[in-house]
């Protein structure tokens, strides 16, 4: 599958967190490429990154730090892709300092910025998705279909909570 979003972070221990965008791209089908790069350790790699995307056809990237987290907005300093920030909560701040870094970004250098962890960066995956699919057909029936599922399993946890509280 070729590559058209694009999961970068800032170090290895990110990968953890990371791999959750990748979960849900591989369930719909959509190919992706992971790196690490950091803003302050590499940021020559960053540029090369950003340059390559560009030229690949990456279309959005995904961008997860933690501590100062500004590897998100390096990246969307120097591209016109779209680019979605997961903070991740590894410094001594519990990641508060990677969600202020990711929202407060100044005018005219936007990030979608997700929640913190995994959960962010599963929505930022399927946010992601969302984008890739206002011009996909077959994109946006996975998501109606997705949607449908999540409302089916709440549906099925409150029939047994009713069989169980029944029961009582």
């Amino acid at each position: 599958m070729k590559p058209i979003v694009g999961i970068v972070m800032g170090s290895d221990s990110d990968l953890v967190v990371m791999e959750e965008a990748g979960k849900v791209l591989d369930s719909f089908g959509v190919g992706y490429e992971i790196t690490i790069a950091s803003a302050h350790r590499s940021p020559d790699k960053i540029r090369e990154y950003i340059h390559s995307a560009e030229k690949i056809g990456i279309k959005i990237i995904i961008a997860g730090a933690g501590w100062a987290a500004h590897l998100a907005g390096v990246i969307a300093a120097e591209t016109t892709i779209p680019v979605i920030g997961v903070p991740i909560d590894s410094s001594p701040l519990l990641g508060i300092d990677s969600i202020l870094s990711m929202l407060q970004m100044p005018s005219g250098i936007p990030v979608a910025t997700m929640a913190l962890g995994k959960g962010g960066a599963k929505n930022a995956a399927i946010l992601a998705v969302q984008i890739l699919a206002v011009n996909d057909k077959d994109l946006q029936k996975k998501l109606k279909n997705y949607k449908k599922k999540m409302a089916d399993e709440v549906e099925e946890k409150d029939k047994r909570l009713k069989v169980k509280r029944a029961k009582r």
